[in-house]
């Protein structure tokens, strides 16, 4: 690795008077894109000249330079005539420092200049990223620059393909409506946003493993089974939506969410013609139910394996009140209660069951999707409320990694801008001297 020393001046005007520390750091970051462009533009001269060396002078020759070329960084514009090599053999020009930085050639807006604005996006519309950063930078690259630049972010580092070699067990699935746009911006209504996370184990995070717009979960499970070990999944955390059975394979189990159980159940007492005043005793009875009442896994992690027989009395308390309130709710007068309550007293306990045969607390409810996906469900229906179904799970795919990784966002960058071999600051020695 080779050093290169650069020499550097510089002078401030300092104020005798009415003078704070304030003024000195704000003076310090309004002169910091003069010097880093100033600094920036002598290291590409020098590998600029090194680089041309590498060249057979027997075969390549000078060709002058470049029309002026402007390159947006994230400390302000550079401009730079490149210059050029003429090969006497094929006649074609080469562009040395371009060839040895990989510089775009037709990119105004290098990608490291990218980072702040494509990081908003996911807060933010794409046309207010721009002006944020337009108000801290001085400059922001247009909304469709960033568009495209997260486009690409999202394609190269956000794809969600191959996972069979993590051992998941666990699938929890979700979904909610968004509007769409086709190509045009002509409106076609609402469709399903479904997606999907997988753990390893109790206490193991859940990871996301697959994102998809319109498409039945008949659809998604085949392309889970394609990109998962599957067979190794033991069970399914859902709200029990319609077609979500078709995530089952033989030998899973299901848990369904108990927080959608509660929240359901006055809806489909409706649907059979109950009334709000009439549902009451009904919902009182329900709430009863032992399983119903549990609202937090840290009333669950209080138990120990003393309680085992406590457990087992909830368990066979919640099977029979749920046999008691399918009695009550002929299947004849009230079809869509009975069905529903049926197929909710199968599942929802399963967390109780689980522990009871392997001493472990698995998720009760699918809370931790909704939780994630409360913030993103906003920014999707407030903020740009027309999608294209690939633009909205591009951008779904940087979001997960910004917000649910945080941790990772740095490197993901720095996979994108490609840093292999970043310089690196090795002597740095200051003095001063007043000239007046």
């Amino acid at each position: 690795m080779r050093e290169i020393e650069i020499n550097l001046t510089l002078r401030f005007k300092i104020p005798e008077r009415d003078f704070n520390v304030n003024g000195i750091l704000f003076g310090l970051k309004e002169s910091n894109s003069a010097i880093m462009l100033s600094i920036l533009k002598v290291i590409l001269m020098a590998i600029e000249k090194e680089a041309i060396k590498e060249f057979d002078e027997t075969t390549y020759s000078l060709n002058g330079r470049q029309r002026e070329r402007t390159l947006k960084t994230s400390f302000g514009d550079l401009k730079y005539q490149f210059i050029q090599l003429r090969n006497h053999h094929t006649h074609k020009t080469i562009v040395p420092l371009r060839e040895k930085l990989m510089i775009p050639k037709y990119k105004r807006y290098l990608n490291e200049s990218m980072e702040p604005a494509v990081g908003l996006a996911v807060h933010l519309s794409y046309g207010r990223s721009e002006r944020e950063i337009t108000r801290i930078c001085k400059q922001s690259a247009s909304r469709w620059t960033v568009w495209r630049r997260l486009h690409e972010f999202s394609d190269q580092l956000c794809q969600l393909g191959d996972m069979r070699n993590i051992p998941y067990i666990f699938l929890m699935a979700d979904g909610t409506k968004v509007h769409l746009q086709e190509s045009r911006g002509i409106d076609i209504g609402q469709k399903e946003l479904r997606w999907a996370f997988a753990s390893t184990g109790v206490g193991q995070p859940f990871d996301i493993v697959g994102i998809w717009i319109d498409k039945s979960w008949k659809y998604i499970a085949h392309d889970l089974k394609q990109r998962l070990d599957y067979d190794k999944m033991q069970i399914l955390i859902s709200d029990g939506g319609p077609g979500m059975e078709a995530l089952m394979t033989e030998g899973m189990r299901q848990q369904r969410c108990v927080f959608h159980g509660k929240r359901d159940f006055p809806f489909i007492l409706y649907q059979d013609g109950f009334k709000k005043e009439e549902q009451k005793p009904l919902k009182e009875l329900f709430q009863s139910i032992p399983v119903m009442n549990i609202s937090s896994k840290g009333t669950l992690e209080k138990i120990t394996p003393e309680d085992r027989a406590d457990v087992l009395k909830i368990c066979v308390k919640t099977k029979q009140d749920f046999n008691d309130l399918i009695r009550i709710l002929d299947q004849v007068k009230y079809p869509k209660t009975h069905v529903y309550l049926k197929n909710l007293s199968n599942t929802v306990s399963l967390f109780l069951d689980w522990w009871l045969e392997k001493g472990e607390w698995i998720p009760f409810t699918s809370n931790i999707i909704e939780n994630r996906f409360s913030q993103i469900k906003n920014r999707i229906k407030r903020i740009g409320r027309r999608w294209s179904d690939e633009g909205l799970v591009k951008w779904l795919l940087v979001v997960v990694k910004k917000l649910f990784t945080p941790d990772d966002w740095g490197l993901l960058w720095k996979q994108f801008l490609n840093l292999n071999q970043p310089i690196t600051l090795s002597y740095l020695k200051v003095s001063y001297v007043w000239v007046s």
